[in-house]
């Protein structure tokens, strides 16, 4: 009997771990060994990015295969790919950036979603239309751990999933700031190890990942 999917709340994407990994699959057969080693290392939020022919099929795949896997699609630019996600089974939505029709389609879907920031006016405009939960991308070449912190001050009410351009070496910094939820990243999934179907070695980077909580974050 399939155990029934875990209940995660809408606001969630952004507090289920400390780290979302970022996941390109290149081949189906990947997908759902990868997501359980992500799970089993503790970070069940799995953002798939919609940058491979098979990333629909990917989704699908872990969502049928892995329940325990909150499992969501990235680099979603269009109308058309929100409703072919959720169609898929992607239980969470990423945009790299925002439009009001991108906005619009993504709040229509019934899932988390957190559209893409990197300037104040973005963010300013998603808090007046109810959407507090972001993405900053690209976290390091828009400013990194100095702008979001500026940003703490006059709006508070912001949270947010920095990504790009995040490691193991600065993750915690990120963390510790009081608007910063979780971070996006891959280095939990490095491509050699994907490709050599080395799971262990990715359940102990995602291990050490999830341990980013205790280390000083403030993931809420």
């Amino acid at each position: 009997m399939t155990s029934p999917l875990p209940s995660f709340s809408a606001a969630s994407v952004l507090d289920v771990a400390p780290v979302v990994p970022v996941v390109v699959v290149d081949d189906v057969r990947a997908a759902v060994p990868l997501a359980r080693a992500l799970v089993a290392g503790g970070l069940p939020a799995i953002e798939v990015t919609l940058r491979t022919p098979v990333a629909l099929d990917a989704i699908r795949e872990i969502a049928g295969a892995v329940p325990e896997a909150m499992v969501g699609a990235g680099t979603v630019i269009t109308p058309e790919q929100v409703t072919a996600c959720v169609a898929a089974g992607a239980r969470f939505l990423v945009s790299p950036g925002w439009t009001d029709v991108l906005l619009t389609a993504m709040r229509a879907s019934g899932v988390p979603f957190l559209p893409g920031v990197s300037t104040t006016s973005e963010v300013v405009a998603l808090l007046e239309r109810g959407v507090r939960d972001m993405k900053f991308f690209p976290a390091q070449a828009a400013g990194g751990t100095a702008y979001l912190r500026s940003l703490a001050g006059p709006l508070p009410q912001a949270r947010f999933c920095p990504t790009g351009g995040i490691g193991p070496d600065n993750a915690a910094e990120y963390l510790a700031l009081p608007n910063v939820s979780c971070v996006g990243g891959t280095w939990m999934v490095p491509a050699e190890a994907v490709a050599a179907r080395d799971w262990a070695r990715i359940e102990g980077l995602a291990r050490a990942a999830s341990y980013l909580r205790a280390a000083g974050g403030t993931c809420r």
